[in-house]
């Protein structure tokens, strides 16, 4: 067992996969995945305790079928003696019914053959003392059984029955994803009626109980035998029918005893696993750091340098090549990107022209004029610009803007080029969805000065801390009919400017910042900023030959990114499929 984990070190600790959340919230050490190998090794681990091949067998231990014998004299003496209450016969185990093939000298039984599963006490509100332990489903981690606290009934008071157990029995959870959530109780205490507490005979050990109960093939049993539409859950006659491979006492604490040496060592190459991630995530940020704080263009190529010498060791994980994607972003809007040309018509002509253009605009009529914007402080120019750039609000590059209009939209989407409404989700995500609308009732008329054109700025005022205020730019190719709520709000610029530059300016860190300040909202589920707020967004203008110049390389490097993400999903799904490759060999 030591060499398959020592030959396959690097899967282990390398195949992963994303977290149910999809990555958001993501803590240190984890970028947002989740350690797959380590969790398929486990899983190994338990798989062979079972089949028996985890420690080799002792001839001299006493053979199942006569531990089955002392279990069934104990259980009608304790029957006898009134302790017990007797339980309906189980059927015979046919040969069909049997998993694997055990070693010699093991045999196959019934879960309720060797435990009192389904026969536990009840305590009800107020018969306990408050200094009692009171166990829930949450306090037991999901996949690793670790409990995460334990509560007393002074701090968790109940009001329904729980179920009593004992110090030394093994507590299951019945409920369904919550399968594998199985512990020892070290003390006695009451637990949730969705947790079975159980004991098993005197010749089962608790411990041994548990990791069968936990073993992959006891948890495929009771994902298949689980009833209920809302909560599922194992049955009692269900859970008691399942199959138990047993063995010697003694073999059962020497495969208990193997089990642990062996989850601790997981648990150290899943530390290990995490510590290397802080390490390489410390390494980029600073690497990273480097490039936006230095203000020496010698020192700023011996930075790009030292990052490009080592570029494949470091844009190994998704969290730093999206790190890598906003340090160009910010690049970009700080002049670091391309050189200069003097030769190009600076940011203040540039300036003067789209001034002209809005006031000869306001004369006709064509748009309204907007109330004056502060001017920009010193304080508040979050860094120096190359020659012939400018600082300038968004408002300044922008002909008009307007909020849309949200009345009372049917649930789904429109049909074919019927009316619709778009979403905030048709603007969060980088790229312009119109899938994400929903149909206008017949019964309102629509509001055709709402409608979505191409090249159209839309961006969101209400989102998550992270989407709020993101922005895309409607594609030339776009279909008709689709109106903004009014949480999203078009600009419409200049063509004096380029409005990809504005669009990737608008995403750079330092305007996430600022969004980050001056968004209102108590949670981060739902975080709004104002039409105003938007039009205040202060963004560093190049001339517009080198607008042009910046979006053609952003672009290049993006997509260096997006191959670069394309390749590691692809190492990670061989380093996924390799690890449950060498589980299944094993376990063959």
């Amino acid at each position: 067992m030591m060499d398959l984990i020592t030959e396959h070190i690097a899967t282990w600790t390398g195949a992963e996969i994303p977290k149910a959340n999809g990555g958001r919230g993501r803590g240190r050490g984890s970028n947002g995945q989740s350690p797959h190998g380590i969790k398929k090794l486990r899983e190994l681990i338990l798989e062979l305790a079972v089949r028996g091949k985890l420690v080799p067998q002792d001839p001299k231990d006493e053979p199942a079928s006569v531990l089955l014998e002392k279990i069934a004299k104990e259980k009608a003496r304790l029957i006898k003696e009134g302790k017990i209450k007797k339980d309906t016969s189980l059927p015979e185990i046919s040969e069909d019914e049997k998993p694997y093939e055990l070693p010699k000298g093991w045999g196959w039984t019934r879960l309720g053959n060797v435990t009192d599963y389904g026969f536990s006490e009840k305590a009800e509100p107020g018969s306990v003392s408050e200094d009692t332990w009171i166990l829930e489903l949450e306090d037991v981690e999901k996949d690793t059984s670790k409990l995460l606290q334990k509560v007393r009934v002074a701090d968790r008071q109940f009001r329904s029955s729980k179920n009593v157990f004992s110090k030394g029995d093994v507590i299951y959870g019945k409920l369904r994803p919550y399968l594998d959530k199985v512990i020892v109780a070290d003390e006695n205490g009451i637990c949730t009626t969705e947790m079975v507490p159980l004991k098993g005979y005197a010749h089962i050990a608790s411990q041994y109980l548990r990791l069968v109960m936990k073993s992959p093939c006891f948890i495929r049993y009771a994902n298949d035998s689980t009833h209920g539409m809302n909560l599922p859950r194992m049955g009692t006659e269900k859970a008691r029918l399942a199959l138990f491979p047993i063995t010697s006492k003694a073999e059962q604490h020497r495969i208990v005893a193997k089990v642990d040496e062996l989850m601790a060592l997981c648990d150290k190459l899943e530390q290990q696993q995490a510590d290397s991630n802080d390490t390489h995530q410390t390494l980029v940020e600073t690497l990273l750091a480097t490039l936006t704080t230095v203000a020496d263009p010698a020192e700023f190529a011996v930075s790009w340098q030292r990052i490009v010498g080592h570029f494949d060791t470091l844009f190994t994980t998704e969290e730093s090549i999206d790190q890598l994607k906003q340090t160009i972003l910010q690049l970009a809007v700080m002049g670091k990107l391309v050189p200069q040309n003097p030769n190009d018509e600076p940011a203040s002509t540039l300036l003067e022209k789209i001034a002209k253009e809005k006031a000869k605009l306001i004369k006709e009529g064509k748009i309204k004029k907007q109330k004056t914007l502060p001017k920009i402080s010193e304080d508040e120019k979050p860094f120096d610009l190359p020659v012939g750039w400018g600082w300038v609000r968004l408002d300044d590059l922008a002909l008009r803007s307007e909020a849309g209009w949200s009345p009372n939209c049917e649930p789904t989407p429109r049909k074919d080029n019927d009316w619709g409404v778009l979403k905030v989700s048709a603007v969060s995500w980088g790229q312009y969805n119109p899938d994400e609308n929903k149909a206008l009732p017949a019964n309102l008329r629509p509001r055709p000065e709402f409608e979505v054109f191409p090249d159209d700025f839309l961006i969101s005022r209400a989102n998550t801390s992270e989407l709020v205020a993101r922005a895309v730019i409607v594609p030339k190719e776009t279909p008709p009919r689709l109106m903004m709520s009014d949480k999203i709000i078009r600009f419409v610029f200049s063509r004096s400017s380029n409005t990809q530059f504005v669009n990737l300016a608008n995403g750079s860190s330092s305007s996430r910042e600022y969004y980050s300040r001056v968004a209102g909202g108590t949670s981060s589920s739902m975080k709004n900023v104002s039409r105003d707020q938007i039009r205040m967004l202060l963004i560093a203008l190049p001339p517009l030959a080198e607008q042009h110049r910046i979006v053609a390389k952003v672009d290049e490097l993006l997509a260096l990114c997006d191959t670069l993400k394309e390749r590691l999903h692809d190492a990670k799904i061989t380093q996924v499929q390799l690890a449950d490759a060498i589980v299944e060999q094993a376990v063959a």
